[in-house]
């Protein structure tokens, strides 16, 4: 039997790196979504780490709707075969059923926290720097402002304090607990 500390450590490396590659693969969903600018910075890094395997994936999968369904097999695949790899690792026999559920509740968890720290460094920011351009700063706009301009029509500027992210990060909160902790509980009970 494999020493606890050796199979937490091998744990830890396996999702960290598959989860890292997954959240570039989603902001670069994001980004085609939002129609974020191309020629900025970070979509360039995102797009060159993720232009591989994507245009592998195309050949096969076609896009629908302006969605870009090859993005989503990517992430889904790889958040099943990590899912599956640490539970073999834990020692946790577990159905496909149960991967992809699993699967499917962490993707949309890591969509939510996504959101959660872009609008949370997008404040900081309008902070520290609020008339100054960064790239990083266009891009968290092009990025959060689909979801924050209808909180903004809902919740309107109050003595010149946008209080919107505020009124997003709370549904974005309510979000998690409602919908993606009892996906991933539902997914549990198949373990």
């Amino acid at each position: 039997m494999a020493s606890p500390y050796l199979s937490d450590a091998a744990s830890f490396l396996i999702t960290t790196i598959f989860d890292l590659y997954i959240l570039v693969v989603m902001l670069r969903l994001l980004f085609q979504l939002v129609r974020a600018d191309f020629y900025n910075p970070v979509s360039q890094f995102v797009i060159k780490l993720t232009t591989p395997p994507l245009r592998f994936l195309r050949r096969f999968i076609p896009g629908f709707g302006g969605v870009d369904v090859a993005s989503l097999v990517l992430m889904l695949g790889l958040k099943v075969v990590e899912r599956w790899l640490v539970l073999g690792i834990q020692g946790v026999a577990a159905g496909p059923v149960a991967v992809v559920v699993l699967a499917v509740a962490d993707l949309l968890s890591l969509l939510i926290n996504i959101y959660i720290v872009s609008i949370l460094a997008q404040v900081i920011l309008s902070w520290v720097a609020p008339a100054t351009y960064n790239p990083l700063s266009a891009l968290l706009h092009d990025l959060n402002d689909p979801v924050t301009r209808p909180a903004r029509r809902l919740l309107p500027p109050v003595a010149g304090w946008d209080l919107s992210p505020i009124l997003v990060l709370v549904a974005l909160q309510l979000a998690s607990m409602l919908l993606v902790a009892p996906i991933r509980d539902f997914g549990r009970g198949f373990l």
